[in-house]
């Protein structure tokens, strides 16, 4: 049996995606910080495991993800404190990076955002800067990496139905203004679908809700 292990697994989309992998042959390890998500994961399908990827050693981290076959990075500080945003979205996502390549896992998959990377276009006096520069940087660390790499670029989240249908434009060839919505059940369909399709590694996914099947919008 595959096994993955998701990075924030008490997060609205982790708590979805869970079951899915399970239902597809997976089995999950869900990584939390807080004792008291312990019951919400396991209901999910998913094992908890308690641990702090933000204060954990590389040694610690590459014994958590060994004998992996896949990593979801899905955690996020949640904005507010920039000094929190970059342990977290940055230093601890890109360390959960190199402790992959050396557990030999393999399979990378990182949930970022919609118009993620250098170019974001966020001014440093908006509160969503440092979120902005953290995501630019663990993406491009992931990039360079040997990992077989998929970035999930969703854009603004909702709650909404998962509808199974998204619009892959890419962030730079949207109208301004245009709704970038997408539902967290349609994020871990997407996530979930990628994990089973070689065709998705090393690209980067921009996405929202939309009109296509997922399993056809992710064609190359």
């Amino acid at each position: 049996m595959k096994k993955v292990v998701i990075i924030g697994g008490h997060g609205k989309v982790a708590l979805l995606l869970a079951p899915l992998l399970k239902d597809a042959g997976w089995e999950v390890t869900s990584v939390i910080r807080n004792a008291a998500h312990i019951n919400d994961v396991a209901a999910a399908g998913a094992t908890p495991v308690l641990h702090d990827v933000v204060s954990s050693s590389h040694e610690e981290l590459t014994g958590l993800l060994a004998g992996h076959d896949a990593v979801v990075w899905s955690a996020g500080a949640g904005g507010g404190d920039p000094e929190r945003t970059y342990a977290v979205d940055r230093d601890a996502a890109i360390a959960s990076m190199d402790a992959a390549v050396a557990a030999d896992v393999q399979r990378y998959v990182m949930v970022s955002y919609l118009g993620a990377g250098p170019e974001h276009g966020v001014p440093p006096e908006n509160s969503f800067y440092a979120y902005a520069e953290a995501k630019a940087a663990a993406d491009a660390h992931l990039r360079r990496t040997s990992l077989a790499w998929t970035i999930l670029g969703p854009g603004a989240l909702t709650l909404d139905e998962p509808s199974g249908m998204v619009n892959t434009t890419p962030a730079a060839d949207r109208a301004p203004g245009a709704s970038g919505n997408t539902s967290r059940a349609n994020v871990a369909l997407v996530a979930a679908a990628v994990l089973d399709r070689p065709d998705t590694i090393l690209r980067t996914i921009e996405f929202s809700d939309g009109q296509v099947p997922i399993a056809q919008a992710l064609a190359p």
